[in-house]
């Protein structure tokens, strides 16, 4: 288990390496200058000219073929953008963004928080309400509540994200004004998180008001963003407990006189749950790259958000970083799903 785990893990690199040679060619590929959008319309081709050369856009993407036709040295054929970057991101620099000149480091620190938080928000609405939903439509198959699920899960999966949000803030923000719009705290709460994790540090702090404030506005954006996934389990577990139900071990377990329950709950829902911790944990490591749609809709100050305004302002460095941050986490992810397969599934072993 140890040495595959490492196995996994170094495997990783190659992967992330690509991720960083895409992520960088393609931030390239996007129209526009940043030089020309930090300095407006107006700049001299002096100050243009001297500002690429400070954010060291004046050189090749990949290779500079001139300066090393120019010396003859090989190190100079490296004297281009994608070498540097590839250099600062070995060293845990991810870079400085172009506007504000913030580390993206401290930028991810801030951030990250407000995504995770998000993340379980959605995880735990779409573990509520897609786990139970599957087990009684597979054991009520063919009834009106299967055809319900099955009916409300064909709607999860596909309606749109920013009009459910939209739709909530209408309904119960602005019509019934019984959940804020958007935001992580009201506007009159003094509180100075911890960890950034505003629910967990409101308990630590004892503060009851801040943790039902953080709650309140938690609740909509984890509905639209848990939408989706809760739909996707739901029929993934319809599916793969009508699997199990079949076996014979479940046919033997019911011949001797087990209760209903303890056949599913102990003998079927173990077996069904392996496809479905598949799909819970790609789940979960999409939510937590940012959900550019859901933060940028509640104004939720996560890495999606930072991500799309970085995107629009043409701040590279920002998008540089931060994707490579979220296939770094996606990844890591699904190596973890994957070593969690042995300890739900004895027969499962890892060489």
């Amino acid at each position: 288990m140890a040495a595959y785990a490492i196995r996994r893990f170094l495997g990783l690199i190659p992967v992330l390496f690509g991720v960083s040679l895409l992520v960088f060619t393609f931030v390239h590929l996007i129209p526009g200058d940043p030089a020309r959008v930090m300095l407006g319309q107006r700049a001299t081709p002096e100050a243009l000219k001297r500002l690429r050369e400070e954010l060291n856009l004046d050189k090749p993407l990949f290779f500079n073929l001139a300066a090393y036709r120019k010396t003859g040295d090989p190190r100079r054929l490296f004297d281009s953008q994608y070498p540097a970057y590839l250099s600062r991101i070995l060293r845990g620099d991810l870079g400085r963004s172009i506007f504000s000149k913030v580390s993206i480091s401290e930028e991810l620190r801030a951030r990250f928080p407000a995504t995770f938080e998000l993340t379980l928000g959605a995880m735990v609405v779409a573990l509520l309400v897609g786990i139970p939903a599957g087990i009684l439509a597979a054991i009520r198959k063919n009834s009106l509540f299967d055809l319900l699920v099955m009916t409300g899960a064909l709607v999860g999966v596909s309606m749109p994200i920013f009009w459910l949000g939209l739709l909530l803030i209408y309904v119960f923000a602005v019509n019934l004004h019984w959940l804020p719009p958007s935001g992580r705290l009201g506007i009159g709460v003094s509180f100075h998180p911890l960890t950034g994790l505003l629910v967990l540090d409101s308990l630590l702090e004892r503060r009851p008001d801040v943790l039902a404030d953080a709650l309140r506005h938690l609740i909509l954006p984890s509905l639209a963003l848990g939408s989706i996934p809760a739909a996707v389990i739901a029929r993934m577990m319809r599916s793969a407990m009508l699997e199990v139900l079949g076996q014979d071990y479940v046919r033997t377990a019911r011949a001797k006189g087990l209760p209903e329950r303890v056949v599913i709950w102990k003998h079927a829902l173990k077996n069904a749950m392996l496809p479905v911790i598949t799909i819970i944990g790609l789940w979960f490591g999409t939510l937590l790259t940012g959900a550019i749609l859901t933060e940028t809709i509640f104004n939720w100050p996560g890495i999606g958000k930072w991500l799309y305004e970085a995107i629009q302002a043409r701040d590279y460095p920002i998008v540089q970083g931060g994707t490579l941050f979220i296939a770094g986490i996606y990844v890591v992810v699904n190596a973890l799903v994957d070593l969690s397969y042995g300890l739900l599934d004895p027969r499962i072993q890892y060489r």
